[in-house]
């Protein structure tokens, strides 16, 4: 039996993501590799003696929740064993996401010389925007008129609106017109006339943050975070933001009122109302 042509060919069908599909691989063979028997001999206590060890090991949460996921998935959905893998999964430390305030935004913004790479960088900001989701970005997903546009197979491969700032319009109609941009096109292409890397963003923003003089350790991500923050700032719900980062459960979009000043959402202490 080829496992893993198996479980590639079931969550294609599922439409899982290439990247899920890649890490269930690596759990499944690694799991596979440690017991060394013939699956139809492995047992439940097996399985869970494996996650123990992952434990007492200390590797993270996450990680034991993905193991844990992929197992349940060879076992339950691939090979229909009736091992019902109800164990409890790890605890994540709960740990609020490095945001930016609006004024170290700007001036992430203004170190960067480049027109293209500072667009890119305000672009992900003002909507909220990963950084696969920006780089996959096509000019015919752009609604500049109505202000907003579309991601095309997110996380989840879902599609999504986004909102472009005002601001940024007269930048973006600039590039297409440029760069002689037609309808497929990517929005942002590298001198070679290809997407650009993920590590070429992350490396631009490094930069940035460092001519800066930022104290914070941050990524492409945290201009998400920080858009997200901003808008419940700014008083909107925890359904519009959800909506708009692309979130499934509103659970994940409440971290945001974690990180959000309590003087920009009007927060007052109980002391003060006596």
């Amino acid at each position: 039996m080829d496992i893993p042509y198996i479980i590639t060919k079931e969550m294609l069908r599922r439409k899982y993501s290439n990247k899920t599909i890649k890490t269930y691989l690596f759990c499944i063979k690694k799991f596979l590799s440690k017991t060394n028997k013939e699956i139809s001999k492995i047992s439940k206590n097996e399985i869970k003696d494996y996650l123990n060890n992952l434990n007492e090991k200390e590797v993270a949460g996450n990680t034991i929740n993905v193991h844990l996921s992929a197992l349940k998935f060879l076992f339950e959905e691939i090979l229909n064993k009736r091992i019902k893998l109800n164990i409890r999964y790890s605890k994540t430390p709960k740990k609020l996401p490095v945001v930016l305030t609006r004024d170290e935004v700007k001036r992430l913004f203004n170190v960067i010389d480049n027109e293209k790479h500072k667009l890119m960088l305000e672009l992900m900001y003002s909507a909220g925007l990963r950084v696969s989701e920006l780089l996959n970005l096509k000019v015919k997903d752009l609604e500049l008129k109505n202000n907003y546009g579309f991601v095309r197979q997110g996380k989840g491969n879902k599609d999504r609106i986004f909102i472009i700032a005002e601001k940024l319009k007269p930048e973006i109609k600039n590039l297409i017109e440029k760069e002689n941009l037609d309808y497929e096109n990517y929005l942002f292409n590298s001198n070679r006339d290809n997407v650009y890397n993920v590590r070429s963003l992350q490396n631009i923003i490094k930069i940035a943050s460092k001519k800066a003089k930022l104290q914070k350790q941050i990524s492409c991500h945290t201009l998400r975070h920080s858009f997200a923050t901003h808008l419940i700032e700014d008083g909107c719900s925890i359904a519009e933001v959800q909506s708009l980062l692309g979130h499934k459960s509103p659970e994940t979009t409440f971290v945001y009122i974690h990180t959000a000043s309590p003087n920009m959402i009007k927060i007052k202490s109980p002391l003060d109302n006596m």
